[in-house]
């Protein structure tokens, strides 16, 4: 196996751009991109650089470490602030809103409904048709403290 990686080193790394480069399209994450480029330079490099394969590992490992890390530093300088900040958080992004209580709170459990979701509530006990203020979220249970 050693051997053959010392006869096709090159075109191991290549292939391995390559493979590592397909395997992002499939699943995406923009991971397996920076290491398929830490390949692709490794290989390039090895048609100019007579290094032993060791050194070629070597280099790839510090390539896709450094790489890594940098992208994650850049992507998240350069996000875009979104208009909807709740997308997929949605119980954090009615923190604040004021509904009326569709089922009492009784031993601390009550429902509220949010457009056509009913929400479980946990809270002080409240009768039904309560006004509620949510204060905080806790999954798919929203808190919530009289108004």
């Amino acid at each position: 196996m050693v051997d053959l990686l010392a006869k096709l080193g090159t075109w191991n790394w290549l292939i391995l751009s390559v493979v590592l480069m397909a395997i992002e399209t499939f699943a995406p994450g923009v991971f397996m991109l920076w290491l398929g480029l830490a390949a692709l330079i490794v290989g390039v490099l090895s048609f100019g650089i007579a290094w032993s394969w060791q050194a070629q590992v070597i280099a790839f490992a510090a390539l896709s470490i450094a790489m890594v890390p940098l992208w994650r530093y850049y992507s998240g300088r350069n996000a875009k602030p979104t208009d909807n900040p709740f997308l997929n958080r949605r119980a954090e992004g009615l923190v604040g809103r004021v509904f009326t209580l569709e089922k009492p709170i009784v031993g601390g459990v009550g429902t509220v409904r949010v457009d056509d979701t009913v929400w479980r509530v946990s809270g002080p006990d409240a009768p039904s048709g309560s006004r509620v203020k949510i204060v905080s979220a806790d999954g798919a249970s929203l808190k919530v403290e009289a108004v």
